[in-house]
Formats: C-alpha cells, structure tokens, sequence
C-alpha cells in the first residue's frame, strides 16, 4: 500500500480510504463484528485510513475494528452542524462513541457553496477553536460541488477537502469531471488535503469498477480515495487496486455481477422528507410515495436518514 501526505496536516495516509457508509443502518446493516470485522481486514490489508459521518451511524464498527490495532489510524468524520453549540455536540459524540481523545479529521458536511459555508461558519469556528485546543488536528469540508471546492480552497483555515470526484462526472451537480478536476488541482496547489469519493458513482460504474477506480488513484492531487465497502470479496479487489496489482478475474467476474438499488418500502407515508433531504435530485413523490430515479441516484443512502418510517434503505 502507497501512501501519502494529506495536505499540510501532518497526516500521511493510505491511498485507498475505508468509506463506512455501506456497512452501517443506511445500507447494508450489518452486525456489529461482521462490519468490524471488514473493517479490520482492510486495516490488515494496509489500510490507514477510515471514512465516515456522524449520520452514517457507524462508528460503533470501527471503534470494536480498532480494539487491540497497535498501528496508527487517521479517522475523518463529519457533521452537519452549523451552530457552535451543535457542533461541539457532535465532535462530544464522536469522541465518546470512538473512543478516541484525538478525530483527526473533522469535516462540514456537505458543502457545496460559499453561501452554505458561510451559513455554517459559527461551526467552522467552533472546529477551529478545537484544532487549536489539540481535540481535532485537520478542519474541512465534504461536498458534491465544483463551487464547493473553489470556495473551501479560499478559506485559509480550512486543510482537507472530500470531493465527489469519479471518471464519469456521475453526480457532480455543477460541470463535469474536468471541471471538477481542474478545481481540486486549485484546492492542491494552495496545500489543501484532497480525498475523493464516488470513484465508481454510488454503483453506476462497477461494470468499469477498475478502470474507475485507477482513474482516480493516478490523480497526483489526490491523497486518497475513500471507497464504501460491504464484504471481504470488495475489501480484497479494493487492495489490490490500490496496491497497483492485478485483480483475480474470479473476483472480478462476482463483483461485476453486484447491482444495488434504493428501495423504498410499501409502507412510504409520502411525507416527501427524503425529497427535500436528496442531494442529487433523484427523488421525487409518484402517487403519493417516493420514487426513483436510477439514472441520478448515487446511493448514498443519504434519504434514509431523513425518513421518520424508515422506507428506504440501500439493498
């Protein structure tokens, strides 16, 4: 496994990221050791690095992964907050729930202007001042947008930006892939730390899973690729990506025959909750409940957190 420096943070990680999204309540649901225990293989396999979110609901997993792991990890997580008060709950959360005095990453999620990041700054400040009191060594942004990182690039206090960034320019919801690249080029050149997500767009592009996947690690500007992972059979194509290695064709022939789907339940009240909360406007509500758009959907899984009757879920 490569790895890299993340910015000017001080932090060096592992060029593929573990994203923990797949494993917990928004899509796979997993039991407690079955996602520890990927997650641990990953760390086995020379992984470094852990992804993840306050509204992810996964930091149970990887703090049972982390239990007796000698070597060192960097974990980002983010929130959503936007008050002081909001966001020194959440970092309380995160510390608590890890088990960890120290979140090396901590990021605002989704931010995908400079009007929401301005909007969010009474929580940027709050991180900041939590950076300076050593409970936080890295503050940034995630976001979807190419305006999202142009913005954060301006910010001098910010250090690490988590683009969606993918071959395809699947869900980049202001240009395309090379608008997108051109802006992370910017965010490198003032010393930002850059990870990416959606290197294989939500699913869209596991027929070109390999291809998609090396097409973001060759970027230079980007540290690491944060990479959602649900099985052993993913960890082990995922590592040998990285690693720069061939993948058995076994694996890949199962891997490509892998489709997910947003489902949404007979039981969906059509409150159109996860209407509003989609980020990619693949929602909509069809007589009187949710309905897809597959083409827009990216899986995140995002949706599911916002619904009161738990409908939709990542299968």
């Amino acid at each position: 496994m490569e790895y890299r420096a993340l910015g000017r943070t001080g932090l060096v990680v592992s060029r593929l990221c573990f994203g923990a999204l797949t494993i917990g309540p928004l899509h796979a649901n997993l039991s407690l050791s079955a996602g520890a225990g990927i997650i641990r293989r990953a760390l086995e396999g020379g992984v470094n690095f852990i992804d993840t979110a306050e509204s992810y609901d996964t930091y149970a997993y990887i703090r049972a992964a982390l239990e007796g792991w000698d070597r060192p990890v960097v974990l980002a997580t983010k929130s959503y907050a936007y008050t002081a008060a909001g966001m020194a709950r959440s970092l309380e959360v995160a510390r608590r729930e890890l088990g960890r005095d120290v979140i090396e990453v901590f990021l605002l999620h989704e931010m995908e202007s400079e009007h929401t990041l301005r909007g969010h700054r009474e929580a940027l400040e709050y991180l900041l001042a939590a950076r300076a009191r050593g409970l936080v060594r890295a503050v940034g942004i995630s976001t979807h947008t190419v305006a999202g990182v142009r913005a954060a690039a301006r910010e001098p206090e910010i250090d690490v930006i988590h683009p969606l960034f993918n071959c395809a320019g699947v869900g980049i919801r202001d240009g395309t892939a090379d608008d997108m690249l051109s802006a992370i080029r910017e965010a490198h050149g003032v010393g930002k730390g850059i990870y990416a997500m959606k290197a294989l767009a939500g699913g869209h592009l596991i027929p070109r899973a390999e291809e998609a996947l090396r097409y973001v690690l060759a970027r230079p500007e980007i540290a690491s690729v944060a990479v959602g992972m649900q099985s052993a059979a993913e960890v082990e194509f995922n590592l040998a990506i990285a690693g720069g290695r061939s993948v058995d064709p076994e694996l890949r022939a199962r891997l490509a025959e892998q489709r997910r789907r947003l489902h949404v339940e007979d039981w969906c009240q059509g409150c159109g909750q996860c209407v509003e909360r989609c980020p990619h406007g693949a929602l909509s509500l069809v007589g009187g409940r949710a309905a897809v758009d597959p083409g827009r959907c990216l899986l995140c899984g995002y949706c599911a957190s916002a619904c009161a009757h738990f409908c939709l879920k990542v299968v």
